[in-house]
């Protein structure tokens, strides 16, 4: 039974759709399906978190171990970010969490720079070295006011009869 130019148009619609729609299950499950709950959480205050939201990468030495799973405020406005790790990942008291950048214009994630303390902190306890989220604008600033200056030290004052470098 051949099928007409209509109900073939309309089977090849209704494909796309069955196959759009998978995509979309695939992209919000992930392909290998939900990371296991198996673990411990940790929280660390920046005063800035730009760029960190829930699911954001928490990575030890370049390599993926753990996620942010909840954001918050505490008394001092400050943004504290609950990451979710590994039981296998046990890290120094003194360790530290930076945010950091994937590229000029990646993606942001949580870097955990591992301290040389002997104790390790336990589930729950809050790490107390951190480094804010830094914005390219920021680092646009900086660099400037830097070279202004650079220049600045190289003008000579009005009046001195000195070129620059003499």
């Amino acid at each position: 039974m051949a099928l007409d130019t209509a109900d073939r148009d309309t089977v090849i619609g209704a494909g796309v759709i069955l196959i759009g729609a998978a995509l979309l299950v695939l992209a919000y499950y992930g392909v290998g399906g939900r990371a296991s709950t198996a673990g411990y959480n940790l929280t660390a205050a920046f005063n800035k978190a730009d760029g960190i939201g829930l699911g954001s990468d928490v990575r030890l030495s370049g390599v993926s171990i753990g996620r942010v799973v909840a954001q918050s405020l505490d008394d001092r406005f400050r943004a504290v970010v609950t990451m979710r790790l590994p039981p296998s990942i046990e890290l120094p008291d003194d360790s530290a969490a930076v945010i950091q950048t994937d590229g000029l214009l990646g993606a942001k994630y949580i870097s955990l720079q591992p301290g040389a303390d002997e104790d390790n902190l336990k589930p729950g306890q809050q790490i107390r070295y951190t480094q804010d989220s830094m914005n390219v604008q920021d680092l646009l600033e900086l660099i400037i006011a830097q070279g202004e200056a650079k220049r600045n030290d190289a003008t000579p004052p009005p009046g001195s009869g000195k070129a620059a470098g003499q």
